[in-house]
């Protein structure tokens, strides 16, 4: 997944102005994660118990692929850190995996998000038009939903989804960005 300079600019607005904007929608997430080394050395790492996790709607199409604005919340009443890339996979009915887990765009530099209590960090998750790829190395599915692992934990949370998926391993369809701070802006965020 490539981001073009502009796009590469306006997520970074976002991120740096996200404190000004709030979404009614989402009551538990107060925009604004900060990244500063001093809280971030004090701060454990965040992990399952810790969050919660949604996918921003409507996506943003381009040809191929979708972007999504994929949060994760800060839920507990204790700070917590998110370093580098989360865990994502499509699932199908009765919880097993479809296809690939999501790889990782290096497009975007890895920094430690700090999230206080209530606060929400996002990820740019990709997902491409499976009708790119040859039916039979696909075999096109139908995803129920997501798994997602906080970066650097172990434990998962399901986050109800549907989209349509490679059923068969090998074919690349979902790709996510760094953890980035603040609330990500469905249809401009990416």
């Amino acid at each position: 997944m490539k981001f073009t300079r502009n796009a590469r600019k306006l997520i970074a607005a976002v991120a740096l102005t996200g404190a000004a904007i709030a979404l009614p929608a989402v009551a538990l997430a107060a925009p604004g994660a900060s990244g500063s080394a001093g809280a971030a050395a004090a701060a454990a790492r965040c992990q399952r118990g810790f969050l919660t996790s949604w996918v921003g709607i409507p996506g943003g199409d381009t040809a191929g692929s979708t972007y999504y604005q994929l949060e994760i919340s800060n839920v507990s009443g204790q700070t917590c850190t998110l370093h580098g890339f989360p865990g994502v996979s499509a699932v199908k009915a009765g919880g097993g995996q479809l296809g690939s887990a999501a790889s990782r765009n290096h497009d975007s530099a890895e920094l430690t998000v700090t999230l206080k209590p209530y606060q929400t960090a996002h990820v740019l998750l990709q997902i491409t038009d499976v009708g790119n790829f040859p039916p039979a190395s696909c075999h096109a599915a139908t995803a129920v939903a997501l798994r997602v692992y906080a970066p650097n934990d172990y434990g998962s949370m399901l986050i109800p989804f549907s989209f349509r998926a490679c059923a068969k391993r090998g074919p690349i369809y979902l790709h996510v960005s760094p953890t980035i701070a603040g609330t990500g802006i469905p249809g401009y965020s990416i």
